[in-house]
This record gives structure tokens, sequence and C-alpha cells, in this order.
């Protein structure tokens, strides 16, 4: 193999270039290649075909590995990235050593490594360590590819259980879902199949119940009411109804599952609801915290039960130079009398301000604030809007690897007012840490904009504290002068009220028609990449965000990346760059964090977290990424399915992040997702300029069209 041109890490289809003795040109392969390397020799089977566009090829069914023979070929080996710690320099020198003899040295007397120039022990010793255990994953890896399984999967398998992979794939595939990120219940149900486990077994139904829960949570519920659980279940396995209600049941006695009574949509008749057990423990800790909160008899503000309100809000105004609106008022009196209090409303109604004046006035009675954030981003303007240091809810809670929270009821944080921000982002595992953590007496002061998409894991936190009576709140609905003249603002206010944006005569806020779906791709790139760096002075990579509704399509974030990145960050011959799956990274790169995890950095990294790749070594198989918390973080290269690139990226994930300028394609092929909150919350993402560029059809049914139905949740139920 000389090259691989392109590589899926889903699907693991392959176009490869080959050499054979038979001919002097490069050969195309194309097919299921995935694990092969540049250097390697292989022994393919399949058949001869003829494209319309690239001619002759050879269609792969399977293929061996025959290590290499040729002084070249080992020499491309070692060098490609399959052994850690060698690059191409040291492949080079230690094939100018050994000759062909480099690979039984490597394997039979790896303490002659040494000899190399440059080889010292330390090198040396992870040389030997990262053959052994790539020989030890080559060994998994024939049997995982004999079930179906890609490589990369394969590596993952074998880093989660080492020598006992191949004794869980055949016993407990289904475990795989559950223990293995990227492997989700469908990947491990064709395991399954090959291993021999039967159609309907109990241990196939039960792992599809739960999938089918973890699924629901995927798309934002908490629960799923047991006849559409049952239902979907049913129609995902293509088992008996009866069967599946049966695993159930056996599911709920072994705990596996929880089913309670909750109220249905109307509120009044009871419905079975089936709960994961993380989640249904969640949401009943959470209700249970917040009450705690809101009736303790103690209070860590005791001074504003009887201050003069006349006194303070005139030195507040001598502080501030401004004079606080009546609603502003009534949400200060508010977050500083009562312990649990909610401040909603929409851009340009002041939320930022009143969040200033309650923090000074706290601080004036030398209260411990505590300002938090879900995002780095939104969190770093919470800190200059403020004036007061504010952190991430994670970093805030210092979590271990695992998720579990160093801050806690029983080691609560120590502060008198926690103000949380861009808390409709807020989802149920996340806000029942934070809450847990809070001690007696304390205030929390919860701030969003309802209006907003809800969170993207399960939950809707913000909007089930609004519908609890007992949860006080104050919603701001006066724009002040200043933010009116704003575009932006304006065409906000007018989208949520089901109203289509202003489109002439404002310097802040346009319309680019098309009504093609690829022209609108292209004129979106023209517009982020040419158009508003030269008219406006922003940045195309740090000041310029293109949101859209949809990942798929030919103007959905993944195509948009590949075009994006193809005019921001290049190929460049002699730069190094690293293709993983159907993505290639190169130093530059914007990327996004696509998982949480607990392990990186100082207190994790989470879905969402912003970066720019800074460096990125063959030889040592690692890529740093700076974070927008200005953290330097490292991925060795079998881990970068964690990172997407996020030049463009979907609404859903752009949440509770401010850009300068936000371009949005709106096509009639993102039909199912034109939804108001999702332009709303859009177009809300933008300090200084939106571009829209698509379709006035499409751009007419995202403002007409009101938001999916609720999330099944149960904690507004719970409150009351």
């Amino acid at each position: 193999m000389e090259r691989l041109t392109y590589v899926n890490e889903e699907t693991g289809y392959t176009v490869a270039r080959v050499s054979t003795d038979r001919s002097s040109d490069l050969l195309t392969v194309v097919g299921a290649l995935l694990g092969a390397q540049p250097g390697e020799s292989l022994r393919l089977q399949g058949r001869w075909s003829s494209h319309p566009q690239y001619g002759r090829q050879f269609e792969v069914d399977s293929y061996t590995t025959v290590l290499p023979a040729t002084i070249q070929g080992i020499q491309r080996y070692l060098g490609s990235g399959l052994v850690k710690g060698i690059g191409p320099v040291f492949a080079e020198r230690i094939v100018a050593h050994f000759g062909l003899d480099t690979l039984r040295v490597i394997e039979d007397e790896p303490g002659r490594l040494v000899e190399v120039p440059g080889l010292g022990p330390k090198r040396t010793a992870r040389i030997t360590a990262a053959w052994e255990e790539q020989k030890a994953i080559k060994e998994v890896m024939v049997f995982l590819q004999g079930v179906g399984v890609s490589t990369s999967l394969a590596v993952r398998i074998y880093k989660q259980y080492g020598d006992a992979s191949t004794d869980v794939v055949t016993k407990e595939p289904y475990r795989l879902a559950a223990d293995v990120w990227g492997i989700g219940f469908k990947t491990a149900d064709a395991i399954a199949r090959s291993v021999g486990i039967p159609h309907d077994s109990p241990q196939r139904v039960m792992a599809g119940l739960q999938y089918t829960l973890s699924e629901a949570t995927d798309s934002g519920h908490c629960y799923l009411p047991e006849p559409n659980l049952v239902a979907d279940a049913t129609k995902i396995l293509d088992v008996p109804a009866d069967l599946v209600t049966r695993c159930l049941d056996d599911l709920v006695a072994g705990e596996g599952v929880v089913r309670e009574m909750v109220p249905g949509g109307d509120g009044q008749q009871l419905l079975p609801a089936v709960y994961l057990v993380p989640f249904h423990r969640a949401e009943q800790s959470l209700a249970g915290s917040l009450l705690r909160l809101l009736n303790d008899r103690a209070d860590r503000l005791p001074h504003f039960h009887t201050v003069d309100w006349d006194r303070a809000l005139t030195w507040l105004k001598a502080r501030t130079g401004h004079d606080l609106a009546p609603e502003q008022q009534q949400a200060v009196r508010l977050a500083l009398t009562s312990k649990v209090a909610v401040l909603t409303g929409g851009p340009g109604c002041g939320k930022s301000f009143t969040v200033r004046s309650i923090v000074e006035l706290a601080a004036a009675k030398k209260a411990k604030v505590t300002l938090v954030a879900p995002t780095g981003r939104a969190a770093k303007r919470l800190a200059e809007l403020t004036g007061h240091p504010a952190a991430t809810v994670h970093r805030l809670l210092q979590l271990r690897p695992g998720g579990d929270a160093s801050y806690d009821r029983d080691n609560p944080l120590d502060v008198d007012l926690l103000v949380v921000d861009e808390a409709s982002m807020l989802d149920l595992i996340l806000a029942n840490k934070l809450v847990k953590a809070i001690p007696p007496g304390a205030h929390l002061l919860l701030v969003g904009d309802v209006d907003q998409l809800p969170s993207v894991g399960a939950g809707e936190v913000l909007r089930d504290l609004l519908a609890a009576p007992s949860i006080p709140r104050v919603r701001l609905t006066q724009i002040f002068r200043q933010a009116a003249q704003s575009g932006v603002v304006t065409n906000a206010h007018r989208i949520n009220a089901g109203r289509p944006p202003l489109l002439q005569g404002l310097p802040d806020f346009f319309l680019f028609a098309s009504d093609d779906t690829d022209a609108t791709a292209a004129l979106t790139v023209d517009v982020a990449y040419t158009r508003i760096p030269t008219k406006f002075g922003f940045d195309p990579r740090r000041d310029v965000q293109v949101l859209t509704p949809m990942h798929r399509g030919p103007a959905g974030a993944g195509a948009l990346n590949t075009l994006l990145q193809q005019h921001l960050t290049p190929h460049r011959e002699g730069q190094p760059e690293r293709r993983a799956g159907g993505r290639v990274f190169r130093v530059g790169d914007k990327v996004t964090q696509i998982r949480n995890n607990y392990d990186k950095g100082q207190a994790g990294v989470f879905n969402g977290t912003l970066g720019i790749v800074t460096t990125l070594s063959a030889e040592e198989q690692t890529l740093t990424v700076r974070t927008d918390e200005d953290e330097n973080i490292d991925y060795e290269f079998d881990e970068l399915d964690e990172l997407a690139h996020a030049y463009a990226m979907t609404i859903h994930r752009s949440q509770g992040s401010e850009y300068p300028a936000v371009v949005i394609p709106l096509t009639t092929s993102a039909w199912m997702m034109l939804q108001r909150n999702l332009l709303y919350t859009a177009v809300t993402r933008a300090k200084k300029l939106v571009v829209l560029v698509g379709s006035r059809r499409a751009l007419a049914a995202a403002v007409r069209t009101v938001g999916a139905g609720r999330r099944h949740t149960a904690l507004d139920h719970r409150l009351n």
C-alpha cells in the first residue's frame, strides 16, 4: 500500500493506491480496508470493476496483511504512525541501520534498537511496548474483524478490556454499547448476531429496551411513557410486543430501569413512565435539593430582608450610572431575598445589567458571590459583563474522572450567592450536580432565555422551573432603547413572536437569497470567508461562525466544514496533517469536543468546548488543542473521533456561545428542522451581525413553525 486516499471510519469504506509487481503504475483499490497502513504488503481478494469517473479499480472483499519485505516497505510501515515513538525520521534511521532485518530485530532483540543514533533507552522502551501492544491488538483485531468490527472500534474495545476483549465480545456483546464510546446498540447487535446470540434472546431484548431509553435521553427526554417505549423497542428489535413487555418487567424487577406513575401531557391522568436509573435519581434529587434550598430557615444573605431598598437602589445608580427599570428592581430584590429564583427574558431586556446590579449589592455586603455558566465562552462573557470572576459549572464542581464532583451535599461550596447564566443549557444531570453542592441558606439565581432551544442533554430544567408555581421568578419584557436600535435584537424578538424579520435597511442583518441547496452552500462559504471579512473586518476563523440547522446535506455542518477548511487551513506540502475517519486535522483548525471526557485536562473536557489545533506530531501520535478556556489538551491519534471541525456547527451545538458575526444557511432540504426556537437561538448567538443565506420559503417556514412538543420530564410535577 502506497497511500490512503479516503477512509470512512463509520462504514470502513476505504480508497487506497497500491503498487504491484505487475505494473509500474499505481492501482486504485476500494472496499473495507480499515486498519491497513501505508507500507504494508497486502493480499487482496475481490473483483475488478470500472468506475465511470475513476476508471479501472479493484473492489476488495477481504484482505490479509503480509509484513513488508522490501526496505522501502519496512520504512514506510514503521513511519506510518503505527508504532508510537517512530516517525518518518526514526523509521529511516532504523531501516538504514538494520535493513531487511529491521522487523525481526524489533520483534526478537528490541534491546539492539539503542544501536541506532538518537534512540536512547527511554525511546527504545516505548517502541518495544508499543510494538507488543500493536501485536496484541492485531490478534484481537483479526478476531474482531472476523465478526464485523472496524479497526478503530477494535482499538477501543482492546483499550477497554485488554486481553479479555475476545471473551466479552463473544459472551456479553451488549456490554460494548454501554462501556465503549462510539459503539451503539446497532453495532453491538451486529456483533451479537455474528457470535450466535438468538434474535429473541432476553439478553438482546433487555439491551434493546435500554438502548431505546438511551436514544430517548439523547433526544432530550428524561423518561418514556411505557406504551411509547414498548412500541419503539418492538419496532427496533423486530420481536413481538408481548416479549418486550415481559422483558421490561424483568428489567424493572432487576432494577435495570425504574417504572413510576407520573402525570401525562394533560397534567391530570397518571401514566407509567420508564426511566434509566441515573435520570430517575437525578430528577428526584434535583427537585428535593431545590425545595430544601427554598424552604431552609437558614439565610446566608440576611441583611437584605431589612434593607432600605430606596437607599440601596440610589447607591447602585451612583455605582453603575444607570437606573433600573421596575421589573429589573423586582428581580434584584427577589434574587437577594429568595433562596431560589429564576430571571428570564429575551435579548436587549437587560438581564446582564440586572445580574451585575445583584452582584454589586451582594458584594457590598461582603457576600461570597460565585458566577458560573455551562460553557467557557458564556463564563468569559459573564465575567466581562459583571467585572467579577466566572467559571464553568464543570470547573466550579471540579469533576473527577468518571464524572463525580469534588463538591456535593457532604462537601458543599463555600458560597452565599450562586448565579448561573445561560441556564437554558443546563441539562438534568449537570443541574443536579450543581444544586446538590449549594450549602443550606445560600441563594441560587438561574438566568436564561427560556425561548431558546432546550439543553443538548436530557431535561428542560429552566422551563420546568418556570412551570412550577413554587419557584419565584421574574420575566423581563422591556427592550431598552439602545438595544432596540440593533437589527439583531429587533429581529430576534420579531422571530420569537412569529413575525418575519425585517430584511431591508438594517446595517447588521441581511439575507442573501438562494433557492438551490448547493448554491446556498457555496454562497455561505463565500459570505463567511470573503464578504464579511472584507466589508466588516472580522477575522473569518475567530469572529465568524456558520450555524446550520442540520449536520447532514450539502448545506449541513459536515459539508460546510470541508469547504471552509479548504479555504482556511488548506493542505500544504510538508505540513503535518492527520486523517481520522472522514476528517483531516491540520494545525490551525477550529475544532469542538463532541463528548464529555472527564479524564482530560484539569477538570475534564466537555461536549461543546471549542479550540484551535496548535500542534500535530506524527511521531508522538498526538495533536494538541488550545481550548477557549485557555487550556492545552492533548489527544492521541486514536482519540480524534472525539473532535469535529467547528468552522460550521449545528445551532444546537452553539448554545451558550456568542460570536461577533453569525452566518445561517436556510434550505428547504432541512425542512424538518426549520423551527422558530431554532432560528431564534441562532440569531441570538450574534453580537454584531447576522447574515441569512438561502431560501425565503425556508425562512418563512422557520418563523411560522412552533418547535416540537415538550420533552418527557417530570421535574415540574416533583416541584409541586
